[in-house]
């Protein structure tokens, strides 16, 4: 049984550039329309540190469209997500321009004590922007995929009331941060976690839910969309950035994220007819297919539609992780 999750990160770019209005709010008020308009709902992944910062030194006023649009999508069935770039905790705005502390970058390589702060402070900052004291995510989505090693944070995160995960992309790999998912490779489409997030643990406490790729000859990993996308998301990085980043392409085959903002339809469909193949062999098992995206790379609409017009076709229901959690449990 192939059930598929949209989710949205919900942020400006890691730089801290860019307005709230363009990169967040109204793109995602576009994506919201046309799951609305079929009835469907998807996960939004809310980067509660940035907002949090942004509102604090008030140099965006469309937060406050941003926190109204938050609630309306909680009000309108769709799920709220944590995600968290912890670089912003310790950030600070001059002259117009974010300058983050990178070394917080990677929260899971922090003392426990600030990984717990910043946990308790990001829920804290949803509960206050629903206006729910007893608001808990379900799911959580470490920045820039950086859930390696994932003790204790998993741990803080679970006496949080957070269950699931979904950081993890299979095959991933990231030189200058140590992350390494390849292991992830061998494993189902879900697996509880202990230690470590990509490595199965039948007692673990958390349950990980990784994005969907699938392992490509390098040249699959070019297309216009997705070196234009490239090219943005690393403006303002530093050599040495960009650097790591070569190196993590110096592979012959790659994990290919199921991105509905960067795919175009052909690769959504080859991608996913291979999965419709194998649930074909044995439709008993469940298969959550996690697509990702981010609603500062959100221009393609017509793709998207594309995309939910494909499941329909196909028979695959459009779910969230509550729904799925529901059934797993």
């Amino acid at each position: 049984m192939i059930e598929c999750i949209f989710t949205t990160d919900y942020e400006v770019y890691g730089s801290g550039d860019g307005g709230l209005r363009e990169l967040v709010y109204e793109p995602a008020e576009r994506l919201k329309e046309i799951f609305s308009e079929q009835k469907k709902r998807f996960v939004v992944f809310v980067e509660a540190a940035e907002f949090e910062m942004i509102e604090a030194a008030g140099t965006d006023h469309s937060i406050d469209l941003v926190k109204r649009q938050i609630r309306d999508f909680y009000g309108e069935g769709y799920e709220i997500g944590l995600h968290l770039h912890p670089q912003w905790y310790n950030a600070r705005c001059e002259n117009g321009r974010w300058q983050l502390d990178y070394d917080e970058y990677n929260m899971c390589i922090l003392p426990q004590e600030r990984i717990a702060r910043i946990v308790d402070r990001a829920i804290s900052y949803l509960r206050v922007v629903l206006g729910m004291p007893d608001f808990s995510p379900l799911a959580f989505r470490a920045g820039n995929w950086l859930f390696q090693p994932a003790q204790p944070a998993a741990a803080i995160l679970a006496n949080h009331g957070v269950k699931i995960d979904s950081s993890v992309f299979k095959g991933g790999v990231r030189h200058e941060y140590g992350l390494d998912y390849r292991q992830a490779l061998r494993n189902g489409y879900y697996w509880k976690f202990g230690d470590d997030a990509g490595t199965p643990c039948a007692n673990g406490i958390m349950t990980e839910i990784p994005i969907y790729t699938q392992m490509v000859p390098f040249w699959r990993m070019f297309n216009a969309k997705r070196v234009d996308m490239e090219r943005k998301g690393s403006s303002g990085q530093t050599r040495r950035q960009r650097m790591n980043r070569i190196l993590d392409l110096l592979r012959f085959r790659h994990p290919l994220k199921l991105d509905f903002c960067r795919m175009t339809i052909r690769e959504w469909s080859r991608m996913l007819d291979s999965v419709i193949r194998e649930d074909g062999r044995d439709p008993s098992v469940l298969r959550p297919i996690v697509a990702i995206g981010h609603t500062k790379e959100l221009s393609d609409l017509e793709t998207v539609k594309s995309f939910l017009d494909y499941l329909e076709q196909k028979g695959i229901s459009v779910t969230t992780f509550q729904d799925i959690y529901t059934k797993y449990a």
